[in-house]
């Protein structure tokens, strides 16, 4: 790669070893002595990618995106799947802000805490509208449609429009039957016809976009639509300027094809999405450098939208896509009709008095293993942290596929595996988009539970190993969704597993377990203090 300038020259370097930080969130069980520099806390993380990565926009980010041509009156692109009008954007009767008239109304998700930090106030000065006397839970969620004082510290912001509801972003309800392959085929553009070797497995194009939708809980929808919006390959063919091996812009080297820039895409979503959700992210930084504060009335759904956006272009055309005549929006109802419309039967997506299904520890009773690692990303980054990690006490070798079982935490059916993986979902209708989803990662291939079994609690998943992601030792990774949304594992429905309560630490990671009096503490060198027995 030639480089115009030295200048050029470092900011490519910080550019690439930023994308290094983003890959490297899926290891766990640490070994002692590690310092944490690739898995730091959400908000170090957060300012790296914002300081590092997108700093300066990319050659490809200001590309205007693709429009297909006008097609013949009455002819629809989507055939048997799309109802708007051929041609023509569709209206996106969007919902207001959650501010009206001076009163906040509590949103789905929303906690007093998460509020207090994106209206830059303190918890307390938060009252109910109706009574102020009225007590708010002080870490669980807040009543949906609630109406609360809030005093002004934000003052006006540049974009307080709603984009899209939560339930079009995370791989929710909404999700459920929708086939990324069968729209691709329909719209019967480029993807249609594309593939690619993903860990040594030729996938479809539109297999990529199912891939990356169930692994990170992106809807489907948002990442066909967002690739239209970049490069025009699932309605039509790509333009004559577009780079086939960088499709939607990232421009990272080494980081090649469909599902490496879908998987970041989707990864700056998350970041967005559950950054919101939980206060620390606040603006929007954009590709030019320059920053504005996020209204603090938005929903996590839309302030995804607007984060992924920021990051590829600068203000004026940031402006443009996401609110512009030509706005992404539009596009995105001009694929899949009113998401607002879809969004009314499945929202919201959790109430404000969700509890966890009674689970058990991951392993059978009797038996001891270690708390190797407390609250860290669920899955990748912008996950939150959602994710615990066992370790057996067998003295096997570090990286033997162990002898001993995982077992299922609680009962349900498993309806996807992989490399590693187990997902069981609780609900047992067969959708991983639908109500409580346990997630088991480290399982290696040799006895795990094949796709579609129905498995009771205690029963064998398989047994824990490093395969799958990254590990410096066997164990399992364990996390919990709901509805398609990653659910931290302290917050306000705390990781639950045989009585024993997550804490977390200051740092991902890091954490204790507690039952009654007696406390767990993880650490991934395996002391004393971390064994726990069932």
């Amino acid at each position: 790669m030639q480089f115009r300038s030295q200048k050029q020259k470092q900011r490519f370097a910080l550019l690439t070893a930023g994308f290094v930080l983003i890959l490297a969130s899926l290891a766990c069980n640490l070994p002692v002595g590690y310092n944490d520099p690739k898995e730091e806390s959400d908000r170090a993380l957060q300012a790296t990618m914002q300081a590092l990565i997108f700093a300066t926009p990319q050659p490809q980010a200001e590309v205007p995106a693709y429009t297909p041509p006008p097609l013949p009156p009455g002819v629809s692109p989507f055939p048997g799947l799309h109802t708007a009008t051929p041609g023509a954007p569709a209206a996106v009767p969007a919902p207001p802000s959650g501010i009206v008239e001076g009163v906040y109304y509590v949103q789905t998700g929303d906690t007093l805490p998460a509020l207090a930090k994106r209206f830059g106030v303190d918890p307390w000065h938060i009252t109910s509208a109706p009574d102020p006397a009225f007590p708010l839970p002080a870490e669980g969620y807040l009543p949906t449609g609630l109406g609360l004082n809030v005093p002004d510290k934000i003052g006006d912001t540049l974009y307080p429009g709603a984009l899209l509801p939560d339930s079009e972003v995370v791989y929710s309800p909404s999700a459920a039957g929708f086939s990324a392959s069968d729209y691709a085929a329909g719209a019967g553009g480029y993807l249609a016809g594309y593939g690619e070797e993903v860990d040594g497995v030729w996938l479809s194009g539109s297999e990529i976009v199912e891939r990356i939708s169930a692994e990170t809980s992106v809807n489907p929808r948002l990442l066909l639509a967002f690739l239209e919006h970049r490069s025009g390959w699932v309605r039509g063919q790509p333009s004559p300027n577009t780079d086939l091996e960088h499709p939607l812009g990232f421009n990272v080297s080494g980081y090649i094809g469909l599902y490496m820039e879908l998987s970041l895409t989707a990864k700056q979503i998350n970041i967005g999405y559950y950054g919101w959700r939980q206060g620390h992210i606040k603006e929007l930084v954009f590709g030019d450098g320059t920053s504005t504060k996020i209204s603090p009335g938005l929903n996590a759904g839309s302030v995804g939208v607007q984060y992924l956006f920021s990051k590829f272009y600068r203000q004026e055309l940031f402006t443009r896509y996401m609110y512009g005549p030509e706005n992404f929006i539009s596009l995105f109802s001009a694929m899949f009709d009113d998401p607002w419309a879809r969004a009314a039967s499945v929202e919201p997506l959790f109430p404000a008095d969700l509890s966890q299904p009674t689970m058990e520890l991951p392993f059978s009773s009797g038996e001891s293993w270690r708390y190797t690692s407390g609250p860290h990303t669920a899955w990748t980054t912008g996950s939150p942290p959602g994710a615990l990690d066992f370790s057996p006490v067998t003295g096997e070798e570090r990286c033997a596929v162990s002898s001993v079982w995982v077992t299922a935490s609680a009962p349900g059916v498993s309806v996807r595996t992989g490399e590693g993986l187990v997902v069981v979902d609780l609900d047992g209708d067969g959708y991983e988009q639908t109500g409580w989803n346990i997630i088991y990662m480290h399982v290696a291939g040799s006895e795990r539970v094949p796709l579609g079994v129905y498995v009771n609690t205690n029963d064998p998943l398989g047994h824990p190993s490093c395969e799958g992601g990254q590990a410096t030792g066997k164990h399992v990774h364990i996390a919990r969704k709901y509805n398609g949304e990653w659910i931290s594992a302290d917050g306000p429905v705390p990781f639950i597993l045989s009585g024993w309560e997550a804490h977390a630490g200051e740092r991902n990671f890091q954490g204790t377990l507690t039952r009654g009096d007696q406390t767990v503490i993880a650490n991934p060198g395996g002391t004393r203090d971390t064994v726990i027995n069932r």
